[in-house]
């Protein structure tokens, strides 16, 4: 090992010094101040004893408390004069915000290092080369809350499973499936799970090639053309499928006062569309009755998400983005998602505008579908399906309102014949 200079140490940063200390075995040297620490390195490098091992002037070590008070007291001229040529200044004492990073984020390394400096003697070696990154490399699945895991043995979870952080699952666009590798940090303290320190690869692509994909509101958009067959007994399905049509990359409302019908009908949607191929359905639940979150869990395919009229706008919001997000991945990686939302009437109209406006078809590639209820049109929808609660509460089905219900450009759904067919039917019902 070169022997350095008090000029190089005293420019150094605490931890690089802290971390020589280590390698050289100097006792107690995070107790140390950084000239004292100078001392102590200088002093072993030289075979000498560091000033403190020296005890020449026979005097006890004072107790920790008298010390502590020495510091924080007055110092004299040549104390301060020390401490000036050495360049400690304040950050002596007590280090910065900075410098207190630096030492958490090197402790692990630190500790390794004084380890391998205790196994090889006090002699001073060439520090060993830095261990190699514990790479793993699993199957990502999300938690509702936007973070998720990598499980080494999909499906199932174990105890090496790999916690990934909200904002890795947000930069990479990681959807439910991935398969993903990077380097994990032990847990600490407080954790039950590894962390993973950052992503190298996703499905054998290199992370920064995903990340740096077209962004999703920069996708081209086409108006919906594949409609979805429903194929449904129930007359109220009957005739959303055949008067107002919807398809892949549609935004549909269901609209009406209460009492209308709008839950009911989107649950019979729930039930017809989760037997569909192909399609990724989630249900997410935002300011509801505590008993129809119930319910809905019971249901064939159980709500990704759940939050009742009791939490704030701003919650709603939140817990319908995190489902919204999710299927806008997917939507990315070309495949076709389906999100049923009940109820957008207690977001703020802008956030439900701009949850409803996520839904579209993307050309030559994925798509996104909303379907959501609310008391009136958001405004932006190709679909809306407006209930007369007149006709639900008599139990007179279907329930739909024809003059108030409407599909844009219809014809790429059901062809002209079909389209003019909804035409007559609305000419028809206006008559009546």
């Amino acid at each position: 090992m070169s022997i350095l200079d008090r000029e190089t140490l005293a420019a150094s940063p605490l931890a690089d010094l802290h971390a020589l200390a280590s390698e050289l075995s100097i006792d107690g040297y995070r107790r140390l101040r950084k000239p004292e620490l100078i001392d102590a390195i200088i002093a072993r490098q030289g075979g000498e004893p560091a000033p403190e091992e020296a005890g020449g002037d026979g005097e006890e070590e004072r107790p920790a408390s008298r010390r502590r008070r020495g510091r924080r007291g007055g110092r004299g001229r040549a104390g301060a004069k020390d401490e000036e040529e050495n360049g400690a200044g304040a950050t002596d004492e007590e280090p910065d915000e900075e410098t207190a990073a630096e030492e958490t984020e090197e402790n692990d390394e630190t500790e390794e290092k004084r380890g391998r400096a205790t196994r090889r003697g006090r002699a001073a070696k060439e520090p060993e080369p830095e261990e190699e990154e514990e790479i793993v490399e699993g199957e990502v699945e999300l938690l509702p809350n936007g973070s998720g895991f990598l499980r080494v043995s999909p499906p199932e979870p174990s105890e090496d499973d790999v916690y990934v952080s909200a904002a890795q699952v947000k930069r990479c666009e990681l959807v439910p499936g991935d398969r993903i590798s990077g380097p994990r940090r032990p847990p600490r303290r407080s954790e039950r799970f590894a962390s993973l320190i950052r992503i190298d690869t996703i499905n054998g692509r290199p992370a920064e090639e995903v990340a740096d994909s077209t962004r999703f509101d920069d996708l081209p958009a086409a108006f919906p053309s594949e409609r979805f067959k429903l194929g449904s007994n129930d007359p109220t399905i009957k005739a959303i499928e055949w008067l107002t049509p919807f398809g892949q990359g549609s935004r549909v409302t269901i609209v009406g006062p209460p009492r209308a019908g709008k839950t009911e009908a989107l649950k019979r949607l729930a039930a017809t569309l989760t037997g569909q191929e192909d399609i990724q359905l989630s249900i997410v639940l935002a300011g509801v009755r505590p008993e129809e979150i119930s319910e809905w869990q019971a249901g064939p395919v159980p709500p990704a998400a759940a939050i009742s009229f009791a939490s704030s706008a701003d919650a709603q919001a939140q817990t319908l983005e995190r489902v919204i997000d999710q299927a806008r991945r997917l939507a990315a990686r070309g495949q076709n998602a389906v999100v049923l939302i009940d109820t957008l009437s207690g977001v703020q109209p802008n956030a439900a505008r701009k949850l409803l406006a996520s839904a579209r078809n993307i050309a030559e590639g994925g798509s996104l579908t909303v379907i959501a209820t609310a008391l009136e049109p958001l405004g932006g929808e190709t679909t809306v399906i407006a209930l007369d609660p007149v006709l639900a509460s008599t139990g007179r089905f279907p329930a739909v309102d024809l003059l108030r219900s409407w599909t844009i450009r219809p014809d790429l759904l059901v062809g002209e014949a079909g389209a003019e067919a909804i035409a007559r039917a609305r000419m028809e019902a206006v008559d009546q």
